[in-house]
């Protein structure tokens, strides 16, 4: 009789605890995940939460206006993820501000491409020709690498991807650098040979990335993912089972629809 009791109380102890998962579980799927986002431009959410919404989690854009706050309101509480920068910007919060954040997914790179007002393709390029680059260190070092795999000029290996003038080692067609405001170099397309833009001055001034550059960026151009945007979370969270399904449901082939589509291959898949 004591037995058939004790099992009968390990049978309910055991169908207490199964319950218990399965509600942890329905809980889990039925949450709404907050993730912030800089900017108004982001179509590329939408099949992600559609995708999502099928599955009970309702994903909730914060956005913010500027560079400076997403990663506070993360490392306080205040958010659950975000979305907005790339590695090197989260390394260098990290290192300033000590936030107990990381990655738990890449996104895109953003494109920095050539373009032209007289040439289509950079074999054209003529000696002597004047090349307007962004001035300051970060895009300036982007605007050499995307140089360099165009064929243009070849730098020093040890400088990795964030080189400097300095560590250019050959310039075969004697190219001047005309070095400005990263947000003043389409203004320049006049009067040089060819300018590397970032996608979203491209943009503001009327070009389209994918379609109007005469030399694209590449993920392959980069050595490592400084340049890669991403997924925050904080620190130990990457094994979250719901935060994971969000970076799922974001690398996909509907996402990449929507970077040609709606931002004219401004965004380059980073997670290939």
């Amino acid at each position: 009789m004591k037995k058939t009791a004790l099992v009968f109380l390990w049978i309910l102890l055991a169908s207490g605890i199964s319950a218990c998962g399965k509600q942890a579980s329905a809980e889990e799927s039925g949450r709404t995940v907050t993730i912030g986002v800089v900017g108004e431009a982001q179509e590329m959410w939408d099949p992600v939460k559609e995708e999502l919404a099928k599955e009970g989690i309702n994903l909730e854009l914060v956005t913010f206006t500027d560079y400076s706050t997403p990663n506070a309101a993360l490392a306080g509480g205040e958010i659950d993820l975000n979305a907005f920068q790339h590695y090197a910007y989260l390394n260098k919060e990290i290192e300033s501000y000590g936030y107990e954040i990381e990655a738990i997914g890449d996104t895109f790179i953003s494109a920095m491409n050539i373009y032209s007002r007289n040439l289509t393709d950079v074999s054209q390029v003529q000696r002597g020709s004047k090349v307007a680059v962004p001035g300051d260190a970060s895009n300036e070092g982007r605007a050499l690498k995307v140089l360099e795999a165009a064929g243009l000029i070849a730098l020093d290996k040890k400088a990795g991807d964030s080189p400097e003038v300095t560590d250019i080692v050959d310039n075969p067609l004697q190219l001047e650098l005309v070095e400005v405001d990263a947000a003043n170099v389409c203004a320049l397309l006049p009067d040089v040979a060819i300018a590397v833009v970032n996608c979203n001055y491209a943009l503001d001034n009327g070009l389209n990335p994918g379609k109007d550059s005469i030399f694209q960026d590449s993920v392959d151009i980069y050595e490592g993912k400084n340049y890669v945007n991403l997924i925050a979370a904080g620190k130990g969270e990457a094994d979250n089972e719901v935060y994971k399904r969000i970076v799922e449901a974001y690398q996909t082939e509907a996402v990449k629809e929507v970077y040609k589509e709606a931002f004219k291959g401004s965004y380059l898949p980073a997670w290939e």
